[in-house]
């Protein structure tokens, strides 16, 4: 028998209270599950709950699972974290219990701890411990939860002699509980919301021995919208019920009359801080909720309870005689300035971004120009007093660059299966011609482009719409991002100078990410780093990239196409070489020598050049065996044509892994750019092919084959396997069901496992992975 039973329960973890379909958690689950397993003391078990096999966080576990046989998945209806606790505790076979949700973690030597106090203590029933809350925002330091009562003895007590309770308003995260007293006691996580006071009030009634660890063992991972139980709504009278619960349970008990005024008063502690609070209930059932509020206390109140001093003791009088008025009045004046329930901290305030600079236009241009921006606020503000257009959809990408990326396939796939959808692109000025025969626009800026911005029900963006750009109730904004990270992105940008100030303001980025219903996943590690970089209230779909259907679904045909299209030599080796940007340097810049390159890689050897889109509107000179391809508006068409790929640390690797071809690193300055940069992952440890330090490496890996060689194509299995999980060809097809034609998410098409993919075929036959 295992010393602890650890039971992971990650439902509804940070979601708002009945936010349908909904599934957070699952991203920082896995984070979660390696603070366990890399506890120094090993006897344990680990068991997730899972909502069932085809859930987000059943993946994550199944993955445990298959590296550590401790980790157990065990699959429960979705019925809410109560029962998915309970769940846990049935297959668990622990002496003692532990309970993390998916935004906990195991401090480091946790286990160790807690084993360590129940060696001096004895068997105990509870063992209650400290827990800390770590905020959102990383640049801020982590911050101490409720601590244990000062008063509390240092050795295990019976609460007999003690009568206040420890864990009545505890999480259930903060105490290890022995199986056998809470199997003994029939004791179970009660139904729907403020679970843990009604557990916690259970536990402090039936328990016989006690201990305490001054120690934080958790680590509660805040998000950025707070609590989801101190959100207004009807879920707040769940706080009654759990109330009522344990008030039921101590009456039938026995207790002594200290440890039921104990009890009392801290269970009316949370129910007197709702009732004050002055939007946590919503306003139509505030009333209600102070009467039977009222009826509880009066009903249970024990003989002889002594009413605490200060405010709270007013409030407890208050509500014994039915004084609601006054009682909201008293509610309203003692909570500090800013602290309703809209209130709360969006991090540093971050620097102004940067804006586009011009020459000054004379006093009468400035004059029109800004009459003319008046008019289109005015017409933009009239428009959204308009009704929502049911079959508009707006899309966009790389800032108004064109017809390209995610938003480029989602529109093709739509105009297949959901014509009746009318959809308008927005490019900056002077790029229409870049746009398909066909395709509606917009010019940014204009008025139409503000007018199908304010209609539409559907907005498409693979980066952010502008700032003035509101959120209408009944819109969809579907966040499609452009990318694998491997670099920093979003907040996670606050701790690297160079990359910060170029980002701008984090308020007005996060202000951005609360538009999103949607965001878009290509693999599990994007979901997670997604969520750190960009926490927010909408939900992931983890159904591939659109744009990279087209690497599954060409053919030779095709492939030979393109490469005529871009002027590759029949029976020529095509290298494609695609730098990524560097927010230290100014333009772009490269140490590669490419001449050089394709005379020492060898002479069927040429160069497909293509820079980082920031650069795509300058004219780099090719010639000989360099092809630049950084103006074509297809970077899928550039990738089908090539044979190989060299990058450095470009999220284009992850894009044309899916072709399972060759790819090779020149990490020539990888020291420089983790530092100035920062990376999610160590890329050094994890390449998708052979890794070269110098131009000098490269052109050797070229020339003695081993760039396409048995080993280059382990690396690219391995690589494959955790960042080409759900680009199978039908991405597009799966965004287009479920967010325009709202098609549930078991309806749609399941994402072909990796093995039985086949990508588009090179034009020379190479090593497959």
């Amino acid at each position: 028998m295992p010393r602890f039973s650890i039971i992971v329960a990650p439902h509804g973890d940070g979601a708002p209270p009945g936010r349908a379909g909904s599934r957070p958690g699952a991203g920082r689950l896995s984070q979660a599950l390696d603070s366990v397993l890399a506890q120094s003391f090993a006897d344990f078990e680990l068991i997730v709950v899972c909502d069932g096999p085809d859930a987000p966080a059943a993946d994550v576990a199944a993955a445990c699972a298959e590296r550590d046989v401790r980790v157990r998945p065990v699959h429960s209806p979705q019925a809410g974290p109560g029962a998915a606790r309970n769940a846990g505790i049935r297959a668990a076979a622990g002496a003692y219990l532990l309970f993390l949700d998916g935004d906990d973690a195991l401090a480091p030597g946790a286990l160790t701890a807690l084993a360590a106090r129940l060696e001096e203590t004895g068997d105990v029933d509870v063992l209650y411990a400290e827990h800390e809350r770590v905020p959102w925002w990383e640049g801020e330091p982590a911050e101490p939860a409720r601590p244990l009562p000062a008063d509390l003895p240092e050795h295990a007590y019976s609460p007999a002699g003690h009568p206040r309770p420890a864990g009545v308003r505890l999480p259930a995260r903060s105490a290890a509980y022995r199986r056998d007293f809470v199997t003994g006691h029939g004791l179970a996580f009660p139904d729907g919301h403020f679970t843990d006071l009604g557990w916690g009030g259970l536990v402090s009634v039936a328990a016989e021995r006690v201990a305490v660890l001054r120690q934080v063992v958790v680590r509660h991972r805040l998000h950025r919208r707070g609590n989801r139980l101190d959100l207004p709504g009807e879920h707040q009278c769940d706080l009654l019920d759990q109330a009522e619960r344990v008030l039921v349970r101590a009456a039938g008990a026995g207790l002594s009359a200290e440890r039921s005024a104990a009890l009392f008063e801290e269970v009316f502690a949370a129910v007197l801080d709702a009732a004050a609070h002055p939007r946590r209930v919503p306003a139509r059932r505030r009333r209600a909720f102070f009467r039977r509020a009222r009826r509880l206390y009066r009903c249970h109140r024990p003989a002889g309870f002594r009413v605490p001093g200060g405010v709270r003791g007013l409030r407890h009088r208050l509500l014994a005689a039915g004084a609601y008025t006054v009682f909201r009045v008293l509610g309203r004046a003692a909570r500090p300035a800013g602290a309703g329930a809209g209130a709360r901290a969006a991090g540093p305030a971050g620097r102004p971004s940067r804006g586009r600079t011009g020459r000054p236009a004379g006093r009468a241009g400035r004059a029109l120009a800004r009459v003319r921006a008046l008019g289109t606020r005015l017409a933009y503000w009239w428009q959204r007093h308009l009704p929502l257009d049911p079959n508009l959809v707006v899309y966009c990408a790389y800032w108004g660059r064109g017809y390209a990326c995610n938003p480029a396939a989602l529109h093709a796939k739509a105009r297949e299966l959901a014509p009746h959808l009318r959809a308008v692109f927005l490019v900056e000025p002077g790029l229409e011609h870049t746009l398909p025969d066909g395709v509606d626009h917009a010019v940014i800026g204009t008025r139409r482009c503000w007018k199908v911005l304010a209609r539409a029900t559907y907005l498409v963006n693979n980066a952010n719409f502008a700032d003035a750009v509101v959120k209408r109730p009944g819109s969809v904004h579907l966040q499609t991002q452009h990318g694998t990270p491997l670099k920093t992105m979003g907040c996670d940008q606050s701790t690297y100078p160079v990359v910060a100030a170029q980002t701008g303001s984090f308020t007005r980025l996060l202000a951005r990410v609360d538009r999103w219903d949607y965001n878009l996943s290509s693999n599990r590690h994007s979901t997670e780093m997604w969520e750190r970089a960009f926490p927010g209230a909408y939900e992931p779909l983890e159904y591939g990239y659109p744009r990279n259907d087209v690497y599954l679904t060409a053919g030779a045909a095709d492939v030979a196409r393109v490469r005529r299209a871009l002027g590759v030599p029949e029976g020529a080796t095509a290298v494609l070489y695609a730098p990524t940007h560097r927010d230290h340097h100014s333009g772009f810049e490269t140490a590669l020598d490419l001449e050089a390159f394709c005379e020492a890689a060898g002479d069927d050897v040429v160069v497909l050049l293509r820079a980082h889109y920031f650069y795509d509107r300058g004219a780099r000179h090719a010639s000989g065996r360099i092809i630049d391809v950084t103006a074509h508006r297809s970077a899928e068409d550039v990738c089908l044509a090539a044979d190989a790929l060299v990058t450095d640390y470009s999220s284009i690797m992850f894009d044309y892994a899916n072709l399972d071809r060759p790819i090779v690193i020149l990490a020539d300055d990888w020291e420089v750019y983790r530092e100035t940069r920062g990376v999610c992952f160590d890329l050094m440890r994890t390449p998708p092919g052979p890794v070269a330090r110098t131009p000098r490496e490269l052109a050797r890996i070229f020339r003695d084959g081993s760039w396409a060689g048995a080993r280059s194509a382990a690396l690219r299995t391995a690589f494959r396997e955790r960042f080409c999980q759900f680009d199978d060809g039908r991405a597009a097809e799966r965004v287009v069901r479920r967010v325009f034609l709202g098609e549930p998410p078991e309806a749609l098409p399941p994402v072909i496992p990796l093995a039985a993919r086949v990508p588009a075929p090179a034009a020379a036959p190479l090593v497959r992975s």
